[in-house]
């Protein structure tokens, strides 16, 4: 499968989800592998400011920053979590 990447950066790529929950879902994955939130450190504080950022211009590009969308991070197999690479959800439209 040919993933288009709507951004990509020397830390993040950002591509559709391929099972998407709302009009809008993006996801928002650093490059560098890490496993979930609970394996983040503090030298990695800045891939997830780089990813709020890249999320905000996401959600304008895609004309839904106005009326509003969710990110969010499944967190471990409890959480929702199935693909054991950090990323976050970006979802928004009307449904």
């Amino acid at each position: 499968m040919d993933t288009q990447f709507l951004y990509e950066d020397d830390t993040l790529v950002v591509f559709r989800d391929i099972n998407p929950q709302a009009p809008v879902h993006l996801l928002i994955v650093p490059k560098k592998h890490i496993r979930s939130i609970n394996d983040l450190t503090e030298t990695d504080a800045p891939i997830i400011g780089q990813m709020c950022m890249v999320a905000r211009q996401m959600a304008a590009n895609e004309g839904i920053a106005e009326s509003g969308y969710n990110l969010l991070f499944n967190v471990e197999k409890g959480g929702g979590q199935v693909i054991f690479h950090l990323h976050m959800h970006l979802m928004g439209g009307k449904a």
